[in-house]
């Protein structure tokens, strides 16, 4: 078990150093980052504003394929609208019952790749949709799992594609006094969040 931790924590680690190494693109793109807003240096918005392809030229360019299948992707707007309006009622709802930190929508939904100038109006509407459409996955991730650590903190027999963020606190596939015996200090188990 105490191998497992470790692991974790090394990843949560390598992750941390990841995002300062991603931070430094700030010096290296000319761009610097107050609050919610970025901020390129003048030149280099003038130099990225001659990057940016025409929308003409740009849908003469796109495969006939891409554009059919434009209407099915935008038509998962409905889906996704829906579902971040019933996953935040849920947790608003929920969360205070069980004592569960809420989830920071903006944390998870970032979009602000539209504001690049070297994309144009049809490059920047699907940087929304990809911005809006992976955070919400990531939103509603982190809900589903600290749902799932307060109702069903086991971990899985079989091996799972990734794990989420609350998985370090399950307890052990088939391990049931363990269960018996720590299941109500996992479900209060949230301090790291605080």
């Amino acid at each position: 078990m105490q191998k497992i931790q470790d692991l974790i924590e090394e990843i949560k680690n390598l992750e941390k150093r990841l995002s300062l190494e991603i931070q430094k693109k700030e010096e290296e793109f000319f761009y610097e980052i107050h609050g919610k807003k970025v901020t390129f240096e003048e030149k280099v918005r003038e130099y990225h504003k001659t990057l940016a392809t025409r929308i003409y030229t740009y849908i003469l360019n796109a495969a006939w394929l891409n554009i059919i299948t434009v209407p099915v992707i935008w038509f998962g707007v409905v889906a996704a609208v829906f579902l971040d309006l019933v996953v935040t009622i849920y947790q608003f709802i929920c969360f205070p019952v069980y004592r569960i930190p809420k989830v920071q929508r903006n944390d998870y939904i970032v979009m602000d790749r539209h504001a690049l100038k070297y994309l144009n109006a049809i490059e920047k509407l699907n940087c929304v949709y990809c911005g809006y459409f992976n955070g919400l996955i990531a939103y509603v991730q982190e809900i589903a799992a600290r749902t799932e650590q307060y109702w069903c903190p086991i971990k899985h027999a079989r091996k799972i594609s990734s794990i989420h963020s609350r998985y370090r606190k399950f307890l052990e596939y088939g391990d049931g006094d363990e269960y018996r015996n720590r299941i109500e200090k996992i479900r209060k188990d949230f301090d790291d969040l605080k």
